[in-house]
């Protein structure tokens, strides 16, 4: 009776998991395509934003000049706007794959600082998200 009784158990377990392997294969699927399709749509508005630091470099670069104080301030923000604009190049020019691998790179030889900017990042995120969901 007890061969009997495996037999049954081992039977009634295969269809089981082969339904939970099954589940597992289309939720792996669903999120390889919800990844694709996210990366897509960053690709996507990579050009607007390079756009956007290209306006906000020129924006900069217009009131350099006119800022009130020594050659240094002027000098600085003239700097910054060709950061600015340096990035935007970069953004236009480099897929979200290459800017992860950049990123990696980064966070090797510069562990420490990326940590204190991932928690600071993610501190400025749950203030946001928190300010946000009371008001």
């Amino acid at each position: 009776m007890s061969t009997t009784k495996s037999t049954q158990d081992s039977q009634t377990d295969f269809p089981v998991s082969d339904r939970i392997s099954e589940a597992v294969e289309q939720t792996k699927s669903k999120l390889t395509e919800f990844g694709t399709a996210a990366a897509e749509r960053i690709d996507e508005n990579r050009i607007t934003a390079a756009s956007g630091l290209d306006a906000a470099a020129d924006a900069l670069h217009a009131q350099a000049d006119h800022l009130p104080g020594v050659d240094k301030i002027t000098d600085v923000a003239h700097a910054a706007a060709d950061k600015l604009s340096a990035t935007a190049d970069y953004v236009r020019e480099n897929d979200l794959g290459r800017m992860m691998d950049d990123v990696e790179g980064l966070v090797k030889k510069n562990p420490r600082p990326a940590l204190l900017i991932a928690a600071g990042l993610g501190f400025l995120i749950a203030r946001a998200f928190s300010s946000s969901s009371r008001g």
